[in-house]
């Protein structure tokens, strides 16, 4: 998986990371819509698939193909914008001072009921200022935090979340899963314009901890301010910098220091969340947890020339095509199923593309026959790919014979391309119609229960921020990366406070983040036995956004309830020894 979302080279296709979704770096763009990939000092292979946000591997092959579509690639590269733009110019200092914004926020009060029981809270919109060291701000950080109206605030667990990108507002998390108020979308139907349903979450998590919705430096409402311009924040450890500083500010405003504490990421959330608590254990702020919803842990995983790329994704083509019935005959149970792809996928396959152009023809055959079939796609199609299908093609592939193509982010969403002679598919099904039910739905509840102001535009993503995000990172032993190790700090982060816990998230139906990728990174990680039943992984009959679905999501906050549950039961009661 690359870093989340590979570097996108256009901004037609950032609107599929808006979710934070993750994606990789320019190489992954390239591949999906065709355009040139970005200037790799600018962003890794990782971010590259049309996004492919969260799990577009680093190195993902940029594949011009005369196929495409020319309208689309002449919308593409019309719609890149400079990089001078906005606050996403490139110098370190802003020769004119954006104005900086006095720290406010909107403070409301709301009840809710969950499981039966009435849940009084505090909801804050607001914004938090970053400052450098000479006492300059620097950015104007926007957030929501929900928090129980309980006695034991200041020991009560506080969750921070945010989406990915990079370059992509919490929107999606905010509005979508676990906060007192959701948006309800149709998935995996196309959800019909406004007007939009916002009611109560009867799944919200606030039961079990308050939480903190953050959007990053650029994305959102978040802003950069004074003289500091984009430069300063986005990059990897530019990024963590800042979201190390922002909870460290909301802990002493907020007199949150002896609460237990988690994050939660989505799709380059999760690289940064994962980085983000070995970055916090040096500051003196132990984890007692980390979510991580669609992982892209190894964003330089799925270099050129390297196999893992093709292996990782082969269990989630099964999975879509079982989904869409290409499967014959159909197998009762998907999860038996994949375990058998799974095993293929690391054993038999794996070898033959270990063999290269070594391959006997006879043993190629056979790969290919069975590659047909756990894809659904023709045997013959597989030999001409060499037996290594790239998610785009797949995408175009898998129901092409009925003019239909699947979705990146979740694939059980259709699309209607213009026609089936290209080679990729021209948007990303189940992107388009979330994304607008989220950002209307968000401007309600910011209005009308939060009585907040919006006096600026909410940057759903930013393009700029991806196409000028620095993928290097420095690893915890001292080494500075191309492209960010982001599972080696987790582990590091787990060694160092052997209590703290990790819960991966997946979607078996998820082309931007493939969970047999995850699996791998979270079995590579060099843990201790005694810390390894620390990471536990759950699995769910979604994409991408894994809660975007009604049974989904009661099944994730039951999931997430136990492993909050968990991590109360290992905290030491206060005066205990």
């Amino acid at each position: 998986m690359r870093a989340c979302f590979y570097p996108v080279v256009s901004s037609l296709m950032s609107s599929l990371l808006v979710l934070g979704l993750a994606g990789g770096p320019s190489g992954v763009m390239a591949q999906e819509t065709g355009a040139a990939p970005a200037d790799a000092s600018a962003a890794p292979a990782d971010m590259q698939e049309p996004p492919e946000p969260a799990s577009s591997p680093a190195g993902t092959r940029v594949r011009p193909d005369a196929s495409v579509n020319p309208a689309r690639l002449n919308r593409a590269n019309a719609a890149r914008p400079t990089a001078a733009a906005g606050d996403a110019a490139s110098e370190t200092k802003a020769e004119t001072p954006i104005p900086v914004p006095p720290e406010t926020r909107s403070v409301t009060q709301h009840s809710i009921r969950l499981d039966g029981r009435k849940i009084d809270y505090t909801a804050t919109a607001g914004n938090l200022l970053l400052r450098n060291n000479a006492d300059q701000a620097e950015a104007s950080v926007f957030y929501v935090a929900y928090t129980a109206n309980t006695k034991n605030t200041a020991t009560r667990p506080i969750t921070f979340l945010f989406n990915g990108g990079p370059g992509a507002g919490s929107v999606f998390l905010l509005m979508g899963s676990f906060g007192p108020k959701r948006a309800r979308t149709s998935s995996p139907a196309i959800t019909a314009p406004a007007p939009y349903v916002l009611a109560d979450n009867p799944d919200s998590l606030l039961d079990t901890t308050d939480l903190v919705f953050i959007d990053a430096p650029g994305a959102g409402f978040s802003r950069i301010v004074g003289r500091a311009t984009g430069k300063r924040f986005w990059g990897v450890d530019e990024d963590l910098d800042a979201f190390e500083h922002f909870i460290e500010r909301y802990l002493s405003v907020n007199q949150r220091w002896n609460s237990p504490k988690y994050l939660l990421g989505e799709s380059y959330g999760t690289a940064r969340a994962a980085m983000l608590a070995y970055r916090l254990s040096q500051s003196n702020i132990a984890l007692n947890g980390v979510v991580l919803m669609s992982s892209v842990l190894n964003s330089g995983a799925h270099a050129e020339g390297t196999d893992l790329e093709a292996e990782s994704y082969l269990p989630t083509y099964a999975a879509i095509a079982w989904y869409h019935d290409k499967i014959t005959p159909k197998p009762p149970s998907l999860p038996a199923f994949l375990d058998e792809v799974r095993a293929f996928a690391s054993g038999p396959y794996a070898q033959a593309l270990a063999a290269g152009d070594s391959l006997p023809d006879s043993e190629r055959d056979a790969i290919a026959a069975r590659v047909a079939h756990y894809t659904g796609l023709d045997v013959n199609y597989a030999k001409q790919t060499r037996l290594q299908i790239w998610p785009s093609r797949f995408r175009k592939q898998l129901l092409i014979s009925e003019s239909r193509t699947v979705g990146r982010y979740d694939a059980r969403f259709e699309g209607m391309d213009y026609d089936d002679a290209s080679e990729h598919p021209d948007y990303d099904p189940s992107v388009t119609s979330v994304s607008s039910a989220f950002d209307a739905a968000l401007h309600e509840h910011l209005a009308q229960d939060l009585h907040f102001d919006a006096k600026d535009t909410y940057r759903v993503f930013n393009d700029e921020a991806l196409k000028q995000w620095n993928w290097k990172h420095r690893e915890w032993w001292g080494e500075q990366l191309m492209l960010p190790y982001a599972a080696a700090d987790l582990a590091e982060a787990m060694r160092q406070n052997p209590r703290l816990r990790v819960l991966s998230l997946n979607g078996y139906f998820d082309l931007a983040t493939p969970f047999f990728q995850t699996e791998y990174d979270l079995s590579h990680m060099g843990l201790d036995p005694t810390l390894r039943a620390n990471v536990q992984r759950t699995y769910y009959p979604t994409g991408h956004m894994i809660y975007l679905d009604d049974a989904a999501l009661h099944s994730l906050k039951s999931d997430l309830v136990r492993f909050y549950s968990a991590g109360t039961a290992q905290t030491p009661k206060a005066g205990s020894q």
